[in-house]
């Protein structure tokens, strides 16, 4: 593997003391470079890049950080990392000393501690990987892991965590870290670190989905090596792969990448990784066939990993050119897995998911609230779609943010008090008194939003988005990509994937062969019909109806 001292080859970087904090050991630290000077552009430096941050040009940085193999000792990464971190910030950027109060109100004092400190319960300890960190470095990270688990509560169990904040340390100091890791725990639009176990064993499930389609001879030649154990056991490990056994130079350039676009970056690492452990233990006199064979594929990997035989940009080039593999194939496979998990967990009767659905009822407040406010739901009806929403936004209050007898008939108004919401349960009540809706996983607000080409979207949303009647019937319309348990994702039409469309003219949910609700600008007429999105009936017989009263809820903090 070519591996240099960078004084030889780039003078301009700063020497390996300089580059990184006082609290990394850069003495273990390989440099590696992928080919002679003068082969390729010059790297992009921060002030270059900048401007496409500022003016939110997403796919023109993507393909920069893609493209531009910065050494380990760059001094990019101490400006461009929280840059592309702050991207993702959800609600008001913290102010400056917030973190510093925190550690004070859960420590007493900003003084680092002589003794080591007792990590949050949702930290895995045989994962809190230091990299090159110095012992002053183990403690920072601990003490940030530790406030992250004061501020965010609701994280139950997040292996990943403790590693990306350790990674972040090399390139920053502590408070600077903190606010990149809440950047990332908060994030709505894209996910970077999961946070409960339910969605971990989510993610190697779509990692072993998508290996199936995009790496099939790869992912059928580590089912035959897997043997006994199972594929299943390899994948469950799949993100240690990356943050556990990849050389550090290799697991730098992954999360430059992986800061920007999410954690869909690991997915295609992974199947980099599978893809180049297939080409390498084909041939069975190979010394990786060997390793598999005598050690269980599941070491081999991990050897083969730390001994990892292309550079940074061939592992990440293998990586993007994996073909087809969409960002929306990956959440649709993503939302399956996850839907058909939580319903395994019901039907099973599972602890966690029975006590949070019955636990975390609407508070007796909310109840009232809703009882004096709400011309669509009774209590009765409340708890039957509190059952139905996703297990995580039960935690949450529900609020009233729109009725047409208090704000009025207008879409303007509909989309001013209710667009940055996310997510939304719309009620309708009918002239015939029929009540029906929809959970709408998405913000309004998409409505706005342009593809990379500058076009703008007809349908947003995604499959957490449902339907339901609540009378005369009483019933749920999950979307078919969930429903469809024998169906395989690809066989699902374009018309199966319409969740959510507006204009200043009208509201649409669900499409294809029909529209599931679709109401006017003035909130006044709507009609209903069956659609390929969610294959529901209509939802009043009629299938055209007036609106008596439009209610949408939002819910406190989510």
């Amino acid at each position: 593997m070519p591996s240099v001292m960078l004084s030889a080859v780039l003078e301009e970087e700063p020497d390996l003391y300089e580059a990184f904090p006082p609290h990394v050991d850069p003495s273990g630290i390989t440099i590696l470079t992928d080919s002679p000077p003068g082969k390729k552009a010059p790297l992009k430096n921060f002030e270059e890049i900048q401007p496409l941050i500022q003016q939110g040009r997403k796919r023109e940085l993507k393909l920069i950080i893609r493209e531009n193999s910065w050494p380990i000792n760059s001094p990019v990464r101490a400006s461009l990392w929280p840059a592309l971190c702050r991207q993702h910030q959800h609600g008001k950027s913290m102010l400056d000393g917030f973190y510093w109060d925190m550690v004070t109100q859960v420590f007493g004092t900003v003084e680092l501690p002589d003794k080591p400190i007792m990590l949050p319960p949702f930290v895995e300890a045989t994962h809190c990987l230091g990299y090159h960190l110095t012992r002053k470095g183990r403690a920072v990270a601990d003490r940030v892991v530790s406030v992250l688990g004061y501020a965010c509560p609701d994280i139950t169990y997040s292996p990943s965590l403790y590693p990306i904040t350790a990674a972040l340390l090399h390139f920053m100091p502590e408070e600077e870290c903190y606010h990149c890791m809440a950047s990332l725990v908060a994030s709505k639009e894209k996910m970077f670190i999961t946070q409960t176990k339910l969605l971990n064993e989510v993610t190697w499930k779509t990692v072993m989905q998508i290996a199936k389609k995009h790496a099939k001879s790869a992912a059928q030649h580590l089912s035959r090596l897997s043997g006994a154990i199972g594929p299943e056991r390899i994948y469950a490990d799949w993100q240690w792969w990356i943050l556990a056994a990849l050389p550090f130079p290799h697991l730098v350039r992954v999360l430059d990448c992986f800061f920007h676009e999410g954690i869909k970056v690991f997915y295609r690492v992974a199947l980099a990784i599978l893809i180049l452990f297939h080409k390498h233990t084909t041939n069975q006199n190979s010394e990786w066939y060997a390793e598999a064979t005598k050690n269980g594929v599941d070491h081999a990997i991990d050897k083969f990993c730390r001994n990892m035989p292309v550079s940074p940009t061939k592992l990440l080039r293998t990586a993007f050119t994996i073909r087809a593999l969409s960002s929306q194939y990956i959440s649709r496979v993503f939302i399956k897995t996850e839907m058909t998990l939580k319903s395994k967990q019901v039907i099973t009767g599972s602890r966690l998911v029975r006590s949070r659905s019955s636990d975390n009822l609407p508070t007796s407040q909310s109840q009232v609230n809703i009882q004096m406010m709400s011309h669509t739901l009774t209590i009765r009806e409340l708890f039957t779609l509190w059952s139905w929403l996703p297990v995580r936004i039960t935690m949450y209050q529900p609020v009233l943010l729109y009725t047409t007898e208090e704000h009025g008939c207008s879409l303007t108004t509909f989309y001013v008090r209710v667009e940055h919401h996310e997510p939304t349960l719309l009620m309708i009540k009918t002239c015939n008194n029929e009540v029906f809706g929809a959970y709408c996983s998405t913000r309004w607000f998409e409505r706005n939003q342009k593809d990379e080409r500058g076009n703008r979207q007809a349908y947003f949303g995604t499959g957490e988005t449902f339907l339901f009647s609540l009378y005369p019937e009483r019933a749920k319309y999950p979307w078919v990509g969930c429903a469809a348990d024998g169906r395989s994702d690809e066989k699902l039409s374009h018309g199966s994937e319409l969740f959510m469309a507006a204009d200043s003219k009208m509201i649409t949910i669900g499409g294809g062969d029909g529209q599931a609700i679709w109401m006017d600008e003035n909130i006044r007429y709507g009609k209903t019909d069956r659609c390929s999105t969610f294959n529901n009936p209509p939802l009043c017989p009629s299938g055209d109806f007036e609106i008596r009263v439009l209610e949408v809820y939002g819910f406190a903090g989510a």
